[in-house]
């Protein structure tokens, strides 16, 4: 008699689709195909600005005017545009500056946000629903600019990187985003925790956060886009130029620039009208 031994089931492989359900069906051929169609286009949309400037920035300025402006197809890839660009010291300058607030900027963010969160997410914790609701008016009411900015100079922010940061270190929006999905993780395990002698901190450090790792992403790449994107803070709080981030730098060059030599050209050949520009003037 032959024993017949059961072999284990195979694992399914990490990045294998889970299981279809019985009542389900098939996807089409037609579907699939169709859905990719979606997809590359949708990725081609994306990526297509993209190459344009980056072939445009490798570009020589013949080639840049020859094309029209815009360079779709390389023809020779040049670096003198980023060498011109990094040579003078300030927008170097600029870009460290942009880099170094960025980074402390999102950092600060984050933990504010995460703490702030975390304990409004608590029914228990002291004083949640006022400060839940003081947070909420801010989003509906503020002072205004010239308040803030009385308040900034008042606390001798003025000329500071901690203008940078300091002013739009926290959005309330954010810390609501945050403190609903605390307030989905299961409660049971948060007791557990504390029977097991975990502190509030270790809660946070240990279960809350590695659970929330896709909020957290998505709150730090917020914080970040919005400080790297920032120019109106500068403008307003500081007045030495050497402390100007990377965008302020880049708004004064086009500034700078007189009209472009296509539409100058088109003006003195009476290809185009002046009229719309004589506002210069006035």
């Amino acid at each position: 008699m032959t024993a017949v031994i059961d072999k284990p089931a195979s694992r399914p492989h990490r990045w294998a689709a889970p299981p279809r359900p019985a009542w389900e069906e098939e996807p089409s051929k037609a579907g699939l195909a169709g859905k990719g169609i979606a997809l590359a286009f949708a990725c081609l949309a994306v990526l297509f600005p993209i190459w344009i400037v980056v072939v445009t920035s490798l570009s020589s300025r013949k080639t840049i005017d020859e094309a029209g402006g815009l360079v779709m197809v390389p023809k020779g890839i040049t670096f003198i545009a980023y060498q011109e660009l990094l040579s003078g010291g300030q927008v170097t300058r600029a870009a460290i500056i942009s880099i170094l607030v960025t980074l402390v900027g999102t950092l600060f963010s984050m933990a504010v946000s995460v703490l702030c969160a975390y304990g409004l997410s608590r029914s228990g914790s002291l004083g949640h629903r006022w400060i839940l609701m003081t947070l909420l008016a801010t989003m509906f009411f503020s002072a205004g600019l010239i308040p803030t900015y009385l308040l900034v100079q008042s606390l001798g922010l003025t000329d500071s990187y901690l203008a940078l940061i300091l002013p739009s270190a926290i959005s309330v929006f954010n810390i609501l985003v945050l403190r609903g999905f605390f307030m989905g993780i299961s409660q049971e395990l948060i007791d557990s925790a504390r029977i097991d002698g975990a502190g509030d901190l270790r809660i946070l450090w240990r279960i809350v956060m590695p659970l929330s790792r896709a909020v957290l992403a998505v709150i730090t790449l917020f914080y970040a886009v919005g400080y790297w994107s920032a120019w109106f803070n500068a403008s307003l709080y500081l007045n030495d130029q050497d402390m100007m981030p990377l965008q302020n730098v880049m708004i004064q060059l086009v500034q700078r620039q007189e009209a472009p030599v296509g539409l100058s050209q088109a003006i003195r050949t009476g290809q185009l009208s002046d009229w719309p520009f004589r506002w210069r003037s006035w």
